[in-house]
């Protein structure tokens, strides 16, 4: 049950959005074992005028960048499973929008199962209860 906060510096696009979303779906299913079904992404646009790295904006660098944060159940998956997860996403990103600066980042934050939850329910209540 994974969320991932997802911002790019690209102007605003459906279309790159679906692609962003399924190229991530797919990813946090096959590398991290999550269900695609309970997995939800935000994706937001920053104008390329409006990031800035070094000190410039990567308008001025012709740049793209992106950076996403992924929370998941702590202790669900290992440091292999995260690095190529990182490794992979970075690759992606790097083709979905091209000339992609090495500052983009990506946060897999491993959330205890006691603070975490949707439906009302805690990752730990559902761990301790899993035909509720």
């Amino acid at each position: 049950m994974p969320i991932l906060n997802v911002k790019v510096c690209a102007r605003k696009s459906s279309e790159l959005t679906a692609q962003i979303a399924g190229v991530l779906l797919e990813l946090t299913s096959r590398v991290l074992g999550k269900k695609p079904e309970v997995t939800s992404i935000a994706v937001d646009y920053i104008e390329p005028e409006h990031w800035i790295v070094g000190g410039r904006s990567l308008a001025e660098q012709g740049k793209s960048s992106f950076y996403f944060d992924i929370k998941i159940t702590d202790e669900s998956n290992t440091k292999d499973q995260k690095a190529a997860y990182i490794r992979e996403a970075f690759a992606a990103f790097a083709r979905l929008l091209g000339n992609l600066h090495e500052e983009s980042y990506i946060h897999v934050e491993d959330v205890r199962a006691t603070a975490y939850g949707y439906g009302g329910k805690t990752q730990e209540f559902r761990y301790q209860h899993p035909d509720r």
